[in-house]
């Protein structure tokens, strides 16, 4: 197996067409599907669906993890030498990438509420460093870790503590969500509390269909309400649409710091524990995101223990 295949492999499933990939790495379509062929022919196995979008094989996908590892060790290793001054000033035949490679792409992903609330520092501290190409990607907290299983990001905050094969997993610290709604909304659908007759009628919010916080709820307590569910998949409106009474909704601390919305009852909180995994890789550049991400979550520790 050769790098240039390899990242042929990678920008066809990452773009979903050959003539997009063919774009990101200056080459034409024809060039990119030799490359696969080469590929395929080197390990037996067909690796790609060549439908419209693109999308992996089984084997495809068992492959495409070590080679994103291949390719970011790789990448750092030539930019390591160009910032020393070691590295050749002429363009590599490295799929089009030589010369302009300035940074290195780390594509890590996190859950919404994270990236609303304590993640932007980090965000700021890793693109202003000036040596990487961050790529944040967004998913539910109980399936970021997949992303890491499938080699779309290297690096995940996750509510899963179990180690992703070929990962290491570091506490980060842990959001607390509490049922809430606004004063003008508590009034008009819980005048006598929120009793299981209530809510089995009052709205509530939801992210997405992924959004488990306010249902694990309701089966707890309300086991057979059904109420009508409204669903916003952004963090920050959401809790804008709750502060409008559009419904009710489990709100981190962290969206409400001033406790302007009702909390409906003490004993319905969630706190939720986050970890950090990250490929177990020895890269100065995944060490610089590690490093800004758990400083930046200090911030739940410290929420925490006040």
């Amino acid at each position: 197996m050769e790098l240039d295949q390899l990242r042929a492999l990678a920008a066809v499933v990452d773009h979903e067409t050959f003539e997009a990939a063919a774009g990101e790495l200056r080459l034409t379509p024809s060039a990119v599907s030799q490359r696969i062929k080469a590929l395929e022919r080197s390990v037996g196995s067909v690796l790609v669906r060549r439908l419209k979008p693109v999308r992996p094989t089984p084997a495809g996908e068992r492959l495409l993890r070590s080679a994103r590892q291949l390719l970011l060790l790789a990448d750092e290793a030539v930019l390591t030498l160009r910032s020393s001054g070691e590295g050749s000033a002429e363009k590599n035949d490295d799929g089009g990438r030589g010369a302009g490679a300035e940074r290195l792409r780390v594509p890590i992903v996190a859950n919404a509420d994270s990236i609303a609330t304590w993640l932007p520092p980090a965000l700021r501290e890793i693109a202003l460093g000036g040596r990487i190409a961050l790529e944040l990607l967004r998913d539910d907290e109980h399936a970021t870790a997949d992303l890491l299983r499938s080699g779309d990001a290297v690096a995940a905050v996750t509510a899963d503590p179990r180690p992703v094969q070929g990962c290491t997993v570091r506490p980060l610290g842990t959001m607390v969500y509490r049922a809430k709604a606004s004063r003008d909304y508590v009034k008009r659908w819980f005048p006598a509390g929120p009793t299981p007759a209530a809510l089995a009628v009052a709205p509530v919010m939801q992210y997405d269909r992924k959004d488990s916080h306010q249902l694990a709820l309701l089966a707890r307590v309300a086991p057979d309400a059904t109420p009508p569910q409204h669903f916003i998949p952004d963090s920050v409106q959401y809790v804008e649409a709750v502060r409008d009474g559009l419904g009710w909704g489990m709100v981190p601390d962290q969206q409400d710091p001033e406790g302007t919305l009702v909390e409906l009852d003490p004993d319905w909180d969630e706190p939720l524990r986050l970890y950090w995994q990250v490929w177990t890789l020895d890269s100065p550049g995944l060490d610089e995101v590690t490093a800004a991400v758990v400083r930046a979550a200090k911030v739940l520790a410290e929420a925490n223990r006040g």
